[in-house]
């Protein structure tokens, strides 16, 4: 001791000689020399080998000693993974031919009131009720000391170096086999009391008293005595626990017949008419794919604060006591690996789909026309078809039969509520036309030639519907055109209408004659009225003292996107937009003028103005009706004028009613025109539109899904809108594909992370549906772990953070999460006998955590210490943590012995 004393004060000549010390230790391993024949000056302090290296070790500790917590994170301590508050710095000594690392794991800030169970505390400071530890290993593929003597040697040198430093942090070297984990360490406190650890494995053929709190902690009792039956009668022993356990998987198979497969199996024909349920069956995405579930289970932590216990017999107690007696009950979800790794482009949904999509929308500029990318000899697209297929008809005639299925029936479909939905230029996801694009994301790989073959019997069906005049599936065949939907969309819409104006005619030809003699029985005063769609409340016609008639009128003119344009240019061209849009008004309102003299005969110029534009009446003796008859008023100025159109569009007008009038539509032309549009599409036009209403619909499908209304899954879900609205906005500019491209990327990156995260929230708000609260904090910490990683770049980015967030349970929150462990079946439960205990609802802990400790109070002259000491203290004579399950068993040991 006195040359390793002699050391620290001799830290500047070592440090002088060092390298001429470790030349000369080299040079007699190599060659065997005992002797140097170089004259030098010799430092007999450190004059051996071992000498040195205990020298190394105190001079690296005296560094970090000297830099503290707060230099040694400056200079690039880094940051123990999964601890908030923990850091370490590493150095390399050697020792011969051997080379150690010796780790300084630390806390920034200080640690507050004791707690074994912390989720940031290290394993080594829970196993050994430690804060700051030294952890010094060989640098080998096992990492730890195979061989006694060595590590007895090497344990002493951190010891001797840690004791000339005046440090009392502890010091631990691995040892024996990896697999047991184990350790021996020690603990300088002054010069009065040393701590010794101890750490090992049993990895199999646990004894069975060892698998019982009872046998437990008989074992701790053991280490005060030399055997058992020197066990004082009464120990105050601090006892604390903590217990794991794992929600079973959950079978989602047939559940009417879980209860008779408890007992006995059904047949294998009977299992193949009852498939395998999914659990997410019944979720809005489930038609189009089924997600793995994020959460896989949970992870229920039961804690028993620290309690004191004198006997051995009160340990059955304890392990015979129900799980609802612990303090304190904390969930975790065990989520899938795919939702907290680097898996952008591994999960499968409608984001994956998605980016094949802006793939194909990438290569659609490579043709002009969509058979390009089906014909076989086309030598130009002969690199972009080689290693893609195309599924068989058969699969194509199953999207067939689906998108027009004779059951649909006309689409209610009803835009998303989202303020941004309107702004993408899509289609209603309930559409033809919307169906046919999610279809199109499942239809082989979603490339450019699948797309094209699919396209193409698409428009052969819908052109089949208009020569045989079937109604188109999915498609209103009234109302007005919605402009702000995409084109495609609306040239169906329009091919709908026709459709069903087409099959009016042909049944307006064929019930003329009935129609007329019909006709033959409704004349009154020698006028027959027609078209009436009711009585105008309150009104007559000025003079005759009837009734007045409101008719069935044309609907408004109906015109896509494209034909506004059409005529837009066409009035430039001829320079009289005015004139142009006169005309449309004049055919409207002469059908309209026609219209109201069929449903009344009697009528004048003035009854119509009175009903069609009653702000054209001015009135001179207050209500109508209500100072005699004929009402006092005339028609407004312009009206009046000389030579006024409404006038003359009247004077011209037939009395006939909508029936009997020229559609201002004409139906088979302009559905002629719809299909010639859909049959000569440019791939490029049709990509454009496909991607936007394929964003459009898969944000819309899972805008349905059910979460529980977790506010902030429904902000992401504003969010994606947002971002879905501003990016497919270029889209609608017709800007260069090149230019788009990266966007696009970026958009599916931010759908999957939006996905990833809407599938999360739906598959915990059902597990506890039961449990609001506590369903809604568990999604919020997974949002905050996963917030970071959603990032705008397109490049891979590593997570090495587990998601280890556990959420307090509520006493009012207990029997819900209970019911996540339904009983086992009889077949589960045999192993019941062979039990640790602690059941809960029949499942036994995954793992048992418990804490046995002994605190003694010393005082002046306690076992005789030569330094007394000035006032009381309480120090942790003995600590005992045990880790493991029924058939392993970890055991750390701590005893503080008084040299």
């Amino acid at each position: 001791m006195a040359s390793t004393s002699a050391a620290s004060s001799s830290s500047s000549k070592y440090a002088k000689h060092r390298r001429i010390g470790e030349e000369e230790e080299e040079e007699e391993e190599e060659a065997g020399e005992a002797e140097e024949e170089l004259e030098r000056f010799d430092d007999f302090t450190i004059a051996s080998s071992w000498e040195r290296f205990i020298s190394e070790i105190e001079a690296i500790c005296r560094q970090w000693l000297a830099d503290g917590p707060n230099i040694l994170t400056q200079k690039g301590a880094e940051s123990v993974p999964s601890f908030d508050n923990l850091y370490v710095v590493k150095r390399e000594l050697k020792h011969g031919k051997r080379v150690y690392c010796m780790e300084y794991h630390f806390m920034k800030s200080a640690k507050g009131k004791h707690s074994y169970w912390d989720d940031d505390t290290h394993s080594m400071q829970l196993s050994f009720g430690v804060y700051e530890f030294l952890i010094i290993a060989p640098l080998s593929a096992s990492g730890v000391v195979l061989d006694d003597p060595e590590s007895t040697k090497l344990l002493s040198s951190v010891a001797i170096a840690l004791s000339n430093c005046g440090s009392n942090w502890p010091a631990f070297v691995p040892v024996h086999d990896p697999s047991r984990k184990a350790y021996i360490g020690i603990q300088n406190l002054g010069t009065v009391f040393t701590r010794r650890f101890e750490a090992d494995r049993i990895g199999s053929q646990v004894p069975i008293r060892l698998m019982h709190l009872e046998g437990l902690h008989e074992l701790f009792l053991s280490k005060f005595v030399l055997s058992s039956t020197d066990f004082p009668a009464r120990v105050k022993v601090i006892f604390s626990m903590k217990l794991t356990y794992r929600t079973p998987e959950y079978d989602y198979y047939n559940e009417e017949t879980l209860v008779s497969e408890a007992n006995e199996s059904i047949a294998e024909s009977e299992a193949a008419n009852h498939p395998k349920k999914q659990w997410d069956d019944d979720c809005s995405w489930a038609e189009w794919y089924s997600a793995e579930d994020p959460v896989k289970g949970f992870e229920l932590t039961a804690i028993w604060g620290e309690r004191v216990f004198e006997e051995t017999l009160e340990m059955a107690e304890v392990e015979n006591a129900s799980s609802f007696d612990a303090d304190r009950w904390l969930l975790h979800p065990i989520v899938s690996p795919y939702m907290v790794d680097d898996s952008i482009g591994k999960f499968v949904g409608f984001a994956s789909q998605l980016q094949l999509l802006v793939k194909a929308f990438e290569s659609s500029a490579e043709a002009q026309f969509l058979e390009d990318f089906v014909a076989a000899d086309t030598s130009g697209q002969e690199n972009s078809k080689s290693t893609v297929t195309v599924p068989p008809p058969s699969v194509v005639d199953r999207v067939m039969k689906d998108l027009f299925n004779d059951e649909v029936g006309n689409s209610n479909y009803v835009e998303a509520e989202n303020k941004y939905g309107r702004a993408m230029k899509g289609a209603p996801s309930d559409s033809l036309f919307a169906q046919f694009c999610l279809h199109a994301l499942w239809f082989g790989n979603c490339h450019i030639r699948a797309i094209a073959v699919l396209w193409i019997d698409f428009v052969r069906e819908i052109r089949w519907c208009w020569e045989e005049s079937e109604r188109l599936p999915r498609m209103k065949s009234t109302s007005s055109i919605d402009l702000c939907t995409c084109l495609i969309h609306q040239k169906l819409h329009m091919l709908a209408i026709c459709i069903e104006r087409k099959k009016s005619l042909s049944r307006e030809k064929g019930t003329d004659h009935a129609h007329e003699d019909g006709i033959s029985n409704s004349v009154a005063q020698n006028k027959t009225r027609k078209g009436s769609a009711g009585v105008v409340p309150s009104m007559m016609l000025l003079n005759t003292f009837q009734e007045m008639h409101a008719p069935y009128t044309q609907d408004a003119l109906l015109m896509t996107e494209d034909m506004h344009e059409e005529r837009l240019h066409a009035a430039e061209a001829f320079g009289n937009a005015v004139g142009l849009s006169g005309q449309l008004e004049r055919d409207v309102l002469s059908s309209d003028m026609s219209a109201f003299k069929a449903a009344n005969p009697d009528a004048v110029f003035e009854d119509f103005i009175r009903w069609h534009s009653p702000g054209d009446w001015v009135s001179e003796d207050g209500a109508e009706g209500s100072s005699g008859w004929p009402p006092k008023g005339r028609l407004s100025q312009r009206m009046s004028e000389h030579g006024n159109m409404w006038r003359k569009i009247w004077n011209d007008a037939p009395a006939l009613p909508v029936s009997e009038q020229k559609f201002l539509l004409d139906p088979i032309r302009e559905g002629e025109k719809v299909i010639h549009y859909l049959e000569t599409l440019r791939p490029q036009q049709l990509l454009e539109q496909m991607v936007c209403t394929a964003f459009k619909s898969s944000a819309d499908i899972l805008n349905r899904t059910t979460y529980g209304g977790f506010k902030l899954m429904k902000t992401k879900m504003d969010q994606l809108y947002a971002t879905l609205a501003s990016t497919l906005k270029s889209l609608q500019g017709k800007s260069d594909i090149s230019d788009l491209s990266d966007d696009l990327k970026r958009l599916c990156q931010v759908f999957e992370h939006i996905e990833k995260l809407l599938i999360l929230a739906a598959s915990v708000h059902r597990k506890l549906i039961d449990a609001p609260r506590l369903s809604q904090a568990i999604f919020a910490d997974y949002f905050n772990y996963y917030l970071p990683k959603m990032g705008t770049s397109l490049e891979s980015v590593c997570y090495e953070k587990e998601f280890t967030a556990k959420e307090k349970v509520g006493m009012h929150e207990r029997d819900a999460i209970s019911n996540l462990f339904p009983p086992p079946t009889a077949n589960q439960s045999w192993r019941k006998v062979l039990s640790m205990g602690n059941l809960l609802n029949g499942h036994e802990p995954i793992q048992r955590e418990i804490v046995f400790s002994v605190i003694e109070r010393i005082s002046n002259g306690h076992y005789s210490s030569p330094t007394p000491l000035s006032t009381d203290e309480q120090i942790e004579t003995h600590r005992m943590y045990i880790s493991g399950t029924s058939n392993d068993l970890w055991v750390a040991l701590s005893v503080t012995s008084w040299d």
